[in-house]
């Protein structure tokens, strides 16, 4: 039932990254807690680098692995579920993080394994 190939990943990837740098300032975060708004732009930023030096298809450089980039995304989504509850986010400024956190994890967990080339 996993159907998240490598392919499908590096097409999320860039509009992921706009999306965390842009959707902050859309929604107005940060009224519970000013590190709303900058976590989320600084996450966007660092995963438009991860996703230019990862090596899949639509890596610039490509000097990360793969599964290493699959790491960071995991990690990110259950810094981004429990970061609200750090710097005591509230409202749509927790909602934000739980969503996003939440939807990386969905979308690492539905990674399909690539075959191993001979």
């Amino acid at each position: 039932m996993k159907f998240v190939t490598k392919r499908i990943h590096a097409f999320l990837d860039y509009p992921v990254a706009i999306a965390l740098i842009a959707l902050p300032f859309i929604l107005g975060l940060g009224s519970s807690n000013p590190l709303a708004l900058q976590v989320s732009v600084a996450t966007g930023v660092a995963a438009f680098i991860l996703t230019l030096l990862t090596d899949h298809h639509l890596g610039v450089l490509r000097v990360i692995p793969y599964k290493f980039h699959l790491i960071v995304d995991f990690l990110v989504a259950i810094v981004f579920i429990i970061v609200p509850f750090i710097f005591s986010f509230k409202g749509l400024d927790a909602y934000y993080y739980w969503v996003n956190g939440i939807a990386v994890l969905f979308v690492v967990s539905m990674h399909k394994s690539e075959p191993a080339i001979a």
